[in-house]
Order: structure tokens, then sequence, then C-alpha cells
């Protein structure tokens, strides 16, 4: 059976480099990895999204709907546009953070009284899916991390501490060295450590992880 994850967030949040990461550390690790990706509006602003999928059976780069193992979101908003892709009962790993679209925000500064929705809107929607949500805060992490432009290598950490990610902890430090820009390595590789603790705080408890 193939690992099936679907990657989502908005132009500029490094998707590209994510997969790039990911990819790289299941080649070292031994699997096969397909990928399918939208990139189209990433300069945008827009929606980015990613099929990744692990494993010997893995032949067709899209997952089905329904067939995601887990949504990692790198925004909020992004989980709930794309949840039909996970599997009842799914994981959702997604950020705290929301990045409103231009139009919206013209919206509720021309029209009084309207609002944007909130986290725990989206939260509430998703757990009618699935009760295994983590919410994770990227930006405050890569921020101790010193670099506020490795929230997606948080993510990677926050993978590499659940149990059902076939790919080993080694190999994503190994592979986060070789591909990220080598004035931040030592900055990606501190992300990485700070998501993977915060996953026993959050994700950990609701999925099995491998141990700390």
């Amino acid at each position: 059976m193939s690992f099936n994850i679907f990657i989502c967030g908005v132009g500029g949040q490094g998707l590209v480099l994510l997969t790039s990461v990911m990819g790289n550390a299941c080649v070292k690790s031994g699997k096969r990895a397909i990928t399918g990706e939208m990139y189209g509006l990433s300069q945008r602003s827009g929606t980015v999204f990613v099929h990744m999928r692990i494993g010997k059976d893995a032949f067709s780069p899209l997952i089905p709907y329904g067939g995601a193992d887990i949504i990692v979101a790198l925004e909020a908003i992004e989980a709930l546009r794309y949840v039909e892709y996970l599997k009842k009962g799914g994981i959702v790993l997604m950020n705290s953070r929301i990045m409103r679209p231009p139009v919206e925000t013209s919206k509720i500064i021309l029209e009084k009284g309207s609002k944007y929705i909130t986290l725990e809107e989206i939260v509430s929607r998703l757990r009618g899916w699935t009760p295994n949500i983590a919410v994770v805060d990227a930006q405050g992490l890569a921020r101790k991390a010193g670099n506020v432009n490795t929230e997606n290598t948080v993510f990677l950490g926050c993978l590499s501490a659940l149990e059902s990610f076939p790919v080993e902890e080694s190999h994503i430090r190994e592979s986060i060295s070789e591909t990220v820009p080598k004035k931040t390595i030592e900055q990606n590789l501190k992300a990485f450590e700070l998501g993977k603790k915060g996953s026993y705080d959050s994700l950990c408890k609701l999925v099995a992880c491998r141990k700390g």
C-alpha cells in the first residue's frame, strides 16, 4: 500500500522545496515516490498543491478523492479547501496561519460588519470529517529557528514523528542539508527539530508516533 500525502498552501510558502526534500529523502530510503503538482498560481498568492505517493504500488501521481492518509496544509484555509482528498478519519496537519486573499480583504473593508473565516471555524468544519486535526504554529517555530522562511521545514519535522511516515528521519535531515541554500542549513535543521518536538504535544496525542 502507498502512503499518500496531499500537501497544500499558498504561493510563496515553499511547497516546491518541501516536495524536493521529501522526494530526495525517499530516494535515500529506497522508497518509490511519485508526485503530481499544481504551481500555476504560485506567484499570485494563489492556491498551490502537491500529490505525493510513497510506496511500491504508487503508479498514478494523483491521489483519488478520499485516498490521502494525511493533508499537510501550510495555510489553514487550504486544508478546508481540499479536505475531500482526505480519507475518512485521516490526519490533518495544518498551520495556524491564515493568509487572507486580497479580494476578501477588500470586501471586509468595503462591507462593514463582514468577517473573515477564523481558525476555530476551520477546525470545527474539518471535525465533520476527521477528529485527527493537529494545528501547528509553524511561523512561530520558524522564527525560533532564526528564519521565518523555514515554515515548510517545520512540517517535515512534524511528519518525521509519525509512526506511519515511511521515510527515515536521518534521510530527511540529509536531504534538507543537500537541498536548502547552504547559508540556511542550520536554521532549517533547527526548524525541523522544533517541528518534531512540537508534534509530541499535539499530533502525537491523536495518532501513533515514533519514540521521541
